[in-house]
């Protein structure tokens, strides 16, 4: 089977404007949770979030981020970053073959801050004050498509759309095409930015919402029997895969791991809530495993979907039990969640940057606000504190799942990446 190496990383987040910041704010096990200022939250029972702590408007030029939605503009920054970090320049035509390079990058919602500026901008003063480029900044697929201009990349540009498991989805999908051959590179991710009266309302009406807003950094507690609901946050992660043969040609020194194999199913249950049993979530576990050829055992590592719901996290204790069996024993879970909040369509490509940063410096981030845990979970959970894993050849798997049933898993291993 042909390796697909992971060759650059970039993420801005509630943690950091970048990937080495971001990394080092979980490790330290802080959080980006914080009471939301806007005039518009006072109305509402939630008023706390996770905003990227570099505004993209420190980054991107004001006329150039006039025709961009805020999920394209967070893509931007973490699609150049990742892109630099492979040592390929930024805009830059015929670096690398474009007939050859893909973009899979993925937004669970897309443009929703331009889509909802417009409507009121049309209500409140008429049609001609809606902007004339309200369509291309709305679409889902316009983080993937402007990413694709700036490198242009020909092979292909794709945005898979399967609510919170979108970007492993992504990540998924380009795994798929550099191993039939139709490309051999690919920056791939996803990007969200939701942070906005509708979607917190929305959100909050279902009850999935934390309203700890006296206590915003200790709202998301995955696994904690005080839990009540998800923060929104936002933010983008992408990372660069290739085949290790054409890492090699043109000369890449820096390899973080093997992009192992994934594993996509679905619940069918229901629009929501997670089927109880696990069987879709210990599936795409058990997937990810055949597809990238390694055993439950191998497996030393799990960064969980943990959105920090009462349902969610029981259900997806039971999977990763049943997912690995006895070698739950020798696994250390953990959900990064709890100091990002929930990205959303992001939150899989920011998690498995986390596992593949775990596994090259054999730390695991710790969950926080973990002071009161479920009893009998069964797994073993970095609470609180960052914890090492062994030497050696390493692999782990990141969960992600979405509303309507949508489950995927990525498998990543430190192994095997010379060649």
């Amino acid at each position: 089977m042909t390796d697909i190496v992971i060759t650059g990383i970039g993420a801005t987040t509630p943690l950091g404007g970048d990937a080495p910041s971001t990394w080092a704010g979980l490790l330290a096990g802080q959080s980006g949770v914080s009471r939301i200022t806007e005039e518009w939250a006072e109305e509402l029972p939630v008023k706390i979030a996770a905003y990227v702590k570099v505004d993209p408007s420190e980054v991107i030029d004001r006329v150039r981020a006039r025709r961009l939605d805020r999920s394209t503009q967070l893509a931007l920054i973490a699609a150049q970053e990742a892109w630099q970090d492979a040592g390929l320049t930024w805009d830059k035509e015929n670096e690398v073959d474009p007939y050859r390079l893909i973009v899979s990058l993925a937004s669970g919602i897309g443009g929703l801050h331009s889509l909802l500026n417009n409507w009121d901008a049309h209500r409140d003063k008429g049609y001609r004050r809606v902007s004339p480029f309200t369509i291309p900044m709305l679409m889902a697929n316009a983080p993937a498509a402007n990413v694709g201009m700036a490198i242009s990349a020909k092979a292909g540009v794709h945005t898979p759309v399967s609510a919170c498991a979108s970007s492993n989805e992504a990540i998924a999908l380009a795994l798929d095409q550099l191993r039939l051959g139709r490309a051999d590179i690919a920056l791939v991710g996803g990007t969200e930015a939701t942070i906005h009266p509708l979607p917190i309302a929305a959100f909050g009406q279902m009850q999935a919402l934390s309203r700890r807003n006296d206590d915003p950094q200790g709202a998301s507690r995955p696994w904690d029997r005080g839990r009540d609901g998800f923060v929104m946050g936002e933010g983008s992660a992408v990372l660069v895969i290739e085949t290790l043969e054409h890492a090699k040609a043109r000369g890449v020194t820096t390899i973080y791991g093997t992009l192992a194999g994934a594993g996509i199913t679905a619940d069918s249950h229901d629009i929501v809530q997670p089927d109880p049993t696990g069987a879709g979530q210990y599936g795409a576990m058990n997937k990810a495993l055949v597809d990238a050829g390694l055993a439950a055992s191998d497996i030393r590592h799990v960064n969980a979907h943990g959105t920090s719901t009462p349902q969610g996290d029981l259900t997806e204790a039971g999977s990763i039990r049943h997912g690995l069996g006895e070698a739950v024993d020798g696994c250390v879970v953990t959900s990064t969640k709890s100091m990002t909040g929930h990205l959303l369509g992001g939150a899989g490509a920011l998690e498995t940057l986390a596992t593949v940063l775990a596994l090259r410096d054999r730390r695991v981030p710790p969950t926080i606000n973990l002071e009161d845990p479920e009893p009998d979970l069964g797994i073993d959970i970095a609470a609180n504190v960052a914890r090492d894993l062994p030497e050696g050849d390493l692999a782990a798997i990141n969960n992600s799942f979405g509303f309507g049933g949508a489950n995927v898993a990525v498998a990543v291993t430190n192994a095997n990446v010379t060649g």
